[in-house]
């Protein structure tokens, strides 16, 4: 019998739908399709491929309240979040619309030569495996840049939101993309080590846990093949004693309950100068109470569930587990099956799971620093490296830490967040390459010499 996978509602629990996982036939006929819609659509001239992308503009569109309300249904997001989440994915069509010509054309090298300039080519099939957090979001950074680049891409999306993967790949189709250049596959572990050892496949992008990335990484590094990993996060929120806490606390909060905290570039440690620690905590627990929780499909609710079972069950360990160790519950911690309060933990220190690990939950870890300096150290005492926010009004003094946070970003009175127009990725555990910009169109094509005496 073949397995399957059956797609649920988090906030009820209901089934959605089943669907049958490929048998190993499907999947090496998914590899010779790509391969074979390669060979032509890298002949395309780029002009071609970035009309493309204003047609998949347009579909999304038009189709914007259908897909978000997908996301919904399928990993228990906010309505709100979902619109937002496709809007995104708008504008991140946009920008390479407008800029993907710029960024591949031929770059000329002075040289003895007659001519020497780089090519920027494309370098085939290319796998990503992708998570359920942003399930539209997280898709389409990867493939619209490395489709405009001239490859083609093979999907393995999370189980959970199977219902999102076959629905990119049919927004593809309808904006007019050759069948084949994007394929989503439904496939089980197992099969992703042969997919990767597959002579079609010519590098891979993973976003996911950091386990995830070291077992894709290994298996990659065995076949040689090029990865881009965007893994894990425990952003440290870093506040100085001259924050403007009535201005930025909206921020701070988003900063950690999007996604009911699912996120990876969420901040998870919030390291507060002990000179205002009292007030940031008032303040912040006061913030909190504000937040509408209700039905994922409810245009109002700004927080629900979250997308497994599973996932709640980890963030109750880690919250009691930092609680044995010291830590005080100052609000939340109660939870109902899959959903989780947000919640406040005060008095973290380094040891306490709040501390070292990502939480992927509304939870917020609050930590007393002695003063700015020690602030930072506290920041950066994390195996993770994907982003570190300042909030202060010192912006002089803020700038000159640059050097000092060793993150893929820092961010000064705002959240980290992805941009379109800048580059996205971290350092340590958090993963290396870069998604997004210029940075990630560059990811997945050959920098070709050419030189002509």
């Amino acid at each position: 019998m073949p397995k399957t996978i059956t797609t649920s509602y988090p906030f009820t629990g209901e089934s959605l739908k089943e669907y049958t996982l490929f048998t190993d036939d499907e999947i090496d006929t998914s590899l010779q399709k790509s391969e074979e819609v390669f060979l032509d659509w890298k002949k395309e001239q780029l002009q071609d491929r970035t009309e493309l992308l204003k047609k998949l503009a347009d579909v999304l569109e038009e189709q914007k309240e259908k897909y978000a309300n997908l996301i919904t249904k399928e990993m228990g997001k906010p309505y709100r979040e979902s619109i937002a989440e496709i809007e995104k994915c708008i504008w991140l069509i946009d920008f390479y619309e407008k800029n993907a010509e710029e960024f591949l054309a031929d770059e000329l090298i002075e040289t003895e030569a007659q001519e020497t300039f780089i090519s920027y080519d494309p370098l085939g099939c290319i796998l990503a495996i992708m998570p359920w957090n942003y399930p539209f979001w997280q898709v389409m950074r990867f493939a619209v840049p490395t489709l405009t680049a001239g490859n083609t891409a093979l999907l393995k999306h999370a189980n959970n939101v199977t219902g999102c993967a076959l629905a990119i790949q049919d927004l593809f189709e309808a904006a007019g993309y050759p069948v084949g250049c994007f394929q989503t596959i439904l496939s089980t572990h197992d099969q992703i080590e042969k997919i990767i050892g597959s002579d079609i496949i010519k590098a891979v992008s993973l976003t996911g846990s950091e386990k995830a990335g070291r077992a894709i990484a290994e298996i990659a590094g065995k076949n040689l093949k090029k990865t881009v990993l965007e893994l894990g996060g425990n952003n440290a929120c870093v506040i100085w004693e001259d924050a403007d806490l009535d201005t930025h606390m909206s921020t701070i909060v988003k900063a950690r309950m999007q996604n009911a905290g699912q996120s990876c570039i969420a901040a998870k440690r919030f390291i507060v100068v002990e000179e205002i620690y009292d007030e940031f905590l008032e303040k912040f627990k006061n913030a909190l109470s504000d937040i509408r929780f209700g039905a994922p499909s409810d245009p109002k609710t700004e927080l629900s569930t979250l997308a497994r079972v599973d996932i709640a069950e980890e963030v109750q360990r880690q919250v009691d587990e930092s609680v044995e160790k010291g830590a005080i519950v100052v609000v939340g911690n109660v939870r109902n099956n899959i959903f989780f309060e947000p919640t406040i933990l005060g008095n973290v220190i380094p040891g306490m799971p709040a501390f070292d690990e990502e939480v992927f939950g509304p939870v917020a870890a609050v930590i007393r620093a002695k003063d700015r300096s020690h602030a930072l150290e506290l920041a950066s005492q994390s195996s993770f490296g994907l982003g570190t926010m300042l909030f202060t009004q010192d912006i002089e003094e803020a700038r000159k830490q640059v050097g000092r946070i060793d993150d893929g970003a820092y961010f000064i009175n705002e959240m980290v967040k992805s941009d379109p127009r800048l580059p996205f990725g971290g350092t340590k555990a958090s993963g290396y390459g870069r998604e997004l910009s210029k940075e990630g169109i560059m990811e997945f094509v050959n920098k070709k010499t050419v030189y002509i005496k």
